[in-house]
């Protein structure tokens, strides 16, 4: 049996920058690769601040007014980005609100949601301020990306 390549291996990683963009579609539900490290430039996020920026940007987008449509949140095992999948949503709009909530993170007062034995299967290796101090960065990063096409690089 012939194996495809999936879609996200068909791009380029070595002219890839941070930014925000769509990287498939499939019927309704968007995925968004919100990318803030360099691909195979060896800055990468530790899996405490992967962690931790998880725990905050899932929970707040899954408050936000588009809690209905968020399927997904979550780290790319290369340590470079992350997916948020979304159902039914404009680009721009989902882009505005990835924005504020990040903007929600730096500005968070409190420990880490869900920080606790009982919510999380590794509740110790959660930090606020690792999650403040990348939330910071990665806004920082969409303040600056002018690609409102959300396409990839070619």
């Amino acid at each position: 049996m012939a194996v495809e390549r999936i879609t996200s291996f068909t791009i380029n990683h070595n002219i890839l920058e941070p930014g925000f963009y769509i990287s498939r579609i499939d019927g309704d539900i968007t995925t968004y690769d919100i990318r803030v490290r360099k691909p195979n430039a060896g800055d990468y996020m530790s899996n405490l601040t992967m962690h931790s920026v998880e725990h905050m940007f899932a929970t707040y987008i899954r408050n936000s007014e588009i809690a209905e449509d968020v399927i997904y949140f979550g780290p790319m095992g290369c340590q470079t980005g992350f997916y948020l999948l979304v159902r039914n949503q404009d680009p721009k709009r989902v882009f505005e609100i990835t924005k504020k909530v990040y903007k929600q993170i730096v500005d968070h007062e409190g420990d880490v949601f869900g920080k606790s034995a009982i919510e999380c299967g590794n509740y110790q290796n959660l930090d606020i301020d690792e999650a403040k101090k990348e939330a910071a960065k990665d806004l920082a990063i969409l303040e600056a990306h002018t690609n409102m096409e959300f396409t990839y690089p070619e």
